[in-house]
């Protein structure tokens, strides 16, 4: 599934109504995702999907509002040195040597924001 968009996210500072609108637009569900810890992330399922390919994040308002597709890759490190020699930026990258998922914000040329991840 490596170079496949395999999840989305939707950030808001108005969580609850991020999920009216889009539960009523398009029949999504949401489900607690971060099993009551302090991050305010939910799981979104909609119909005919297996499993949740999608998150609600409630930003608390301390990052701007948006919704931005995510990339699974075989390695974050490569692909983000690929993203700059091709003109791009990376805007956060977070790689760890546990368990868990390396991930990474990444503008392309024109300055539109997308995520890449991998689970290790």
């Amino acid at each position: 599934m490596d170079n496949t968009v395999t999840w989305f996210e939707v950030a808001t500072g108005d969580p609850e109504g991020a999920q009216r609108f889009y539960g009523g637009l398009f029949g999504w569900t949401f489900a607690d995702g971060d099993g009551g810890g302090p991050m305010d992330y939910r799981m979104i399922g909609y119909a005919g999907g297996g499993e949740p390919a999608g998150g609600l994040f409630n930003t608390k308002g301390e990052f701007p509002d948006h919704a931005v597709f995510h990339v699974q890759v075989a390695d974050v490190e490569e692909t983000c040195a690929r993203t700059e020699a091709l003109g791009g930026k990376v805007i956060t990258k977070v790689v760890g040597d546990g368990p868990g998922t390396d991930f990474a914000y990444l503008q392309d040329t024109s300055g539109s924001l997308f995520g890449i991840f991998h689970r290790r």
